[in-house]
């Protein structure tokens, strides 16, 4: 191969990769790797996983996502003991739910956060133990307070004065003493998308600072209700612990004041954790982030001479993310030719089946991903790419910029990393696309997590369509 050359319309952060084919670990599950180059996953190769379930597929590898929750289970509980208290991980529902996924969640030890009607149901039929349940949601209805106070659940995060009248009903309907924890508007946001900064004080989420007293007050006089302590979220893809650790101490400051009234058990410092999508991306290790975040919280409590609370964390993304990875096929490949201040150079556009309807995050948030080619390797020198999808917008990029070998043609798989996240939690059936299976491969075998949708099922919810053209192939 010759030494590559940079596209001069390639952004400043991408690399011309040596190998073209290559698989950084950092980017892809663990199990993911090329066999007489072929990427496998799972033990399954990329053709198998098209031709079984087609494309696009949402492939999960199982062994991955179970190892990055049993391994930040592990390393938060170390962390945490070592300041004298314990830890509660919630897996956080709204990434990627399956009763599936769920049931490995339990079986690991892990907890669970969900934040509507839907996801709660599927945590239910999962078997999923109510009471290690929190229940998010800044809109929550009559009816989900209801019935998550009904099946047990066990907390409901308070993000606004009038749910704690719903769930003061509710309990006493039910005869029963129900946990809350309120969110709070910290403040405190991370350095991600505008539209990820979820603790800032103009937004939906949380209380301001100043109205938790008299919130806790009401609580802690209720005999059916249970203050269990505060709650904060700042944001999503955080790569280091300033922001938790900022949002640590104005929580543990009010914490402070909160127990002079009385019992304050629990802090919930949330989740957002972050992976890597390209090489640009560096998160630190999570056993880092989990040792910086119990120093910030050890010190922050001898300083305010208060006892350590028992900690809880939210990951989602960091759990599901990287064990995910999205299979299309290629089909159109259109070389554009772009004037640039030297000159001009070319983008080769390489079109997918599928796109913003399965992974809408880079027109969301602007999210950049990586690619390969999955179903062979090639010597080909380099070439940057654009992967497009196939939905009538301009703006329907799945892969922004990425090198592939310049040989990429019609028909060949690509397999585009780091999707377990909020790809099918997002996914649209935009231009009438089904949205794709998920698979769980692991140890050479493969199984269907979500079926994927057909014309069918999209005619079936169409009331005016026919009976004949609801059985559509």
């Amino acid at each position: 191969m010759t030494s590559p050359t940079t596209n001069p319309l390639a952004p400043a952060w991408l690399r011309v990769p040596a190998d073209a084919n290559s698989l950084d670990p950092a980017i892809w599950p663990g199990s993911a790797t090329r066999r007489g180059g072929e990427l496998t996953v799972g033990g399954i190769r990329a053709s198998e996983l098209a031709a079984t379930y087609g494309t696009p597929v949402y492939v999960v590898d199982e062994a991955d996502a179970r190892r990055r929750a049993a391994e930040i289970l592990g390393v938060f509980t170390d962390a945490f003991a070592g300041i004298g208290t314990t830890v509660k991980v919630y897996y956080a529902a709204k990434a990627f739910l399956s009763v599936g996924v769920a049931r490995w969640m339990q079986e690991l030890g892990l907890r669970l956060d969900v934040a509507s009607d839907g996801e709660f149901a599927v945590a239910l039929a999962a078997g999923f133990d109510p009471a290690r349940i929190g229940y998010h949601g800044n809109n929550k209805s009559v009816r989900e307070i209801e019935a998550a106070v009904e099946a047990g659940v066990g907390s409901i995060i308070l993000d606004n004065r009038a749910e704690l009248d719903h769930v003061l009903r509710a309990a006493r309907e039910r005869g029963v003493r129900q946990g809350l924890r309120i969110r709070v508007n910290s403040g405190v946001h991370a350095s991600t998308h505008e539209f990820l900064a979820t603790a800032r004080e103009d937004q939906k989420f949380g209380l301001p600072v100043q109205d938790i007293p008299e919130i806790v007050a009401a609580i802690r006089a209720e005999p059916n209700l249970t203050f269990l302590g505060l709650h904060s979220h700042i944001g999503s893809q955080i790569f280091d612990t300033a922001g938790f650790g900022e949002a640590a101490r104005r929580l543990l400051e009010l914490q402070a004041e909160l127990l002079e009234g009385g019992p304050v058990p629990e802090l919930n410092l949330g989740g957002g954790f972050g992976i890597a999508y390209t090489v640009a991306d560096d998160p630190a290790p999570i056993g880092d982030i989990a040792r910086g975040m119990a120093e910030i919280v050890g010190a922050e409590c001898a300083r305010l001479g208060i006892p350590v609370p028992v900690v809880a964390i939210e990951p989602g993304r960091s759990i599901i993310g990287p064990a995910g990875v999205t299979l299309y096929e290629a089909g159109t490949i259109k070389d554009v030719r772009v004037e640039t201040d030297g000159g001009s150079a070319v983008r080769r556009y390489v079109s997918v089946d599928g796109g913003m309807s399965d992974n809408p995050r880079p027109e969301l948030y602007g999210a950049e991903y990586s690619v390969r080619i999955a179903s062979r390797e090639s010597s080909a020198e380099p070439a940057l790419v654009r992967v497009a999808g196939k939905h009538c917008e301009s703006g329907d990029i799945v892969v922004n910029a990425d090198y592939l070998p310049g040989d990429v043609r019609t028909g060949d798989l690509l397999a585009v990393p780091a999707t377990g996240a909020y790809c099918w939690s997002l996914a649209s059936n935009y231009n009438h696309l089904g949205r794709p299976p998920v698979v769980a491969v692991r140890d050479g075998s493969s199984r269907l997590l979500v079926r994927g949708e057909t014309i069918a099922d999209l005619l079936r919810r169409d009331a005016d369509a026919t009976p004949a053209a609801q059985e559509a192939p």
